[in-house]
């Protein structure tokens, strides 16, 4: 990592020794910039800039993409390898100030591809880069280099999106954030708080302004709860929505890759590029008609009035500083002309869905990473048995980096051990158990004719780093979290930011809505966000000197 950051030195001394790159704050103002927020007196930055904001500036001529390249990388120099040393970078790009120029001519000759012409974006290093190692943050994989881009990766790169880097994750998406290849993740609002998995590199990352917008995979929770910890905006989208094609295996009827950012417009913007039938996935036959249209249409300021909210109180009652932004939440939906009405979800249904999700889950994961392992070189384990064998060599921290994760390892023995795709139990949940699910959501939705249901998030702030497995503390994917829901379902979950607790852990609320209903969720948390404004950037990530240029 510091190798590949000594690459960009002397862009770091062109944009004055080190610091954030210099834009004046006038020129800014000119491009749309600098603007308050609602009711606040805030300054918009290139570390809090839209990607809107961004095009503004680059069509204005007071930004190009190379400077806001610079800008990300001293970013990720100041506070991923020093300063609070959040760990959430694996890989930086080494060619990404160069590929950054050659999209800055091409924008100067010919105009941009897209709104993405000239972004950074950062992947979760489960999404396959043919120019870069993937590695599902394992040491098992380290060095591998896939055959080609992940399907929505070369969606992006066409799109003229610029990737800056590939980011830790909890190993193979599953378990703690921390992974044998790049160890723990730290949480930019509370360095002794978690940042919460799998995509728990990506979550900080974009929490602390690396990027304007980044990739994560979602399988149970995985993109909305580092969205909800470290206080950004998140979706996991209708399963089908976007391509799996080169994205490391979890449980593929579960998994999805989906956008991560610091607003509502980026993930909509995201979505314009990323949303497309892939011959290579056949889930993506589902979305036929989805793709192509431009979902930031669908942000409307009053999306809120007339609209009807459901909510999920049985995901409540666990943590009073969350629930209290809650329901802050609430009258804010209320004051913009919302109906909000408390529903109901069977008990059946809480007391199942965690038995339901990891027969399908382990099973899968047992079948289907074999399926992905064997693209790989021959010096690459083929098998999750062969994974186990070769976890068991480390015990110690090694010299070059790689440390034991024995929480993760000792979950690939349960999955080891789960059964066959052939199993009675398996089969029954798969075509059976979910298609009721669906049902029942989509029934609860109807019945109220609702808008979305909403729920905390997490329903308690974020756990403890160093947390004792007997501590009592409610997990992101316990029974007490309603995140499972949307990826037994298959619909879409959209995050936002709400408030913080006392002590300035973010909380954040979920719009889930049925199959394909993202053009509405958008607007719904768009919305919201305009009226609450709760995006901050963390207290150890904070703006470096020049970020908004002179007074």
């Amino acid at each position: 990592m510091r190798d590949a950051l000594r690459t960009f030195a002397p862009h770091y001394a062109a944009c004055g020794g080190g610091l954030l790159l210099v834009v004046c704050l006038h020129l800014f103002a000119g491009a749309g910039l600098v603007e308050p927020a609602r009711g606040q007196d805030t300054t918009t930055t290139l570390s809090t800039a839209t990607i809107a904001d961004l095009n503004a500036a680059f069509e204005a001529g007071t930004l190009d993409a190379e400077q806001l390249v610079t800008h990300s990388l001293t970013r990720i120099e100041a506070y991923d390898q020093a300063g609070p040393q959040l760990n959430a970078v694996l890989t930086v790009n080494p060619r990404a100030v160069e590929r950054a120029r050659a999209l800055d001519a091409e924008r100067a000759a010919d105009g941009p591809r897209s709104v993405l012409h000239g972004i950074p974006v950062v992947l979760k290093d489960n999404v396959d880069t043919a120019d870069m190692p993937t590695t599902a943050g394992s040491f098992m994989l380290a060095g591998s280099l896939p055959p080609d881009d992940a399907f929505l990766v070369q969606k992006l790169r066409d799109a003229g999106a610029i990737v800056l880097a590939k980011l830790n994750m909890s190993e193979f998406a599953s378990g703690g954030p921390m992974s044998s290849l790049g160890g723990p993740i730290r949480n930019p609002h509370n360095l002794e708080r978690s940042p919460a998995g799998s995509s728990g590199g990506t979550g900080a990352a974009i929490a602390a302004a690396y990027a304007p917008l980044g990739i994560g995979t979602d399988t149970g929770g995985s993109v909305r709860a580092p969205s909800s910890a470290n206080g950004i905006v998140g979706l996991k989208p209708t399963h089908g929505l976007l391509s799996r094609d080169g994205i490391v295996p979890l449980a593929l009827s579960f998994d999805t890759a989906g956008p991560m950012a610091r607003n509502v417009y980026d993930i909509a913007a995201a979505l314009n590029v990323m949303a497309a039938v892939d011959a290579a996935d056949d889930a993506t036959q589902k979305a036929a008609g989805q793709a192509g249209q431009d979902y930031t249409q669908f942000l409307d300021d009053n999306a809120l009035d007339g609209a009807r909210i459901g909510v999920a109180r049985d995901f409540m009652g666990s943590d009073p500083e969350v629930d209290w932004v809650v329901e802050a939440a609430l009258e804010t939906m209320r004051a913009a002309g919302a109906t909000v009405v408390d529903v109901q979800i069977p008990s059946w249904v809480l007391e199942a869905r965690g038995a339901l999700y990891r027969t399908i889950r382990y099973r899968e994961f047992r079948a289907q990473i074999a399926d992905y392992l064997s693209t790989l070189g021959p010096d690459y384990p083929k098998t999750l048995a062969e994974l186990v064998n070769r976890s068991l060599t480390v015990t110690a921290p090694r010299e070059e980096g790689v440390m034991p994760n024995p929480s993760r390892w000792s979950l690939m023995r349960q999955e080891v051990e789960s059964g066959e795709l052939t199993d009675r139990d398996y089969r029954a949940v798969r075509d059976h158990g979910l298609p009721l699910l669906r049902g029942m959501v989509d029934n609860v939705l109807a019945a109220d004719d609702l808008d979305a249901i909403v729920y905390p998030t997490l329903p308690v702030r974020p756990e403890r780093a160093d947390a004792d497995p007997d501590d009592g503390q409610v997990k992101a994917g316990s029974g007490r979290s309603a995140v499972t829901l949307a990826n037994l379902t298959g619909f879409p979950d959209l995050i936002v930011p709400a408030g913080f607790t006392g002590r300035g852990l973010p909380v954040t609320i979920s719009f889930l809505g049925p199959a394909f209903s993202e053009p509405r969720l958008l607007a719904l948390g768009y919305a919201f966000e305009q009226r609450t404004q709760a995006h901050r950037l963390p207290e150890h990530t904070p703006l470096l000197p020049g970020d908004t240029g002179p007074d």
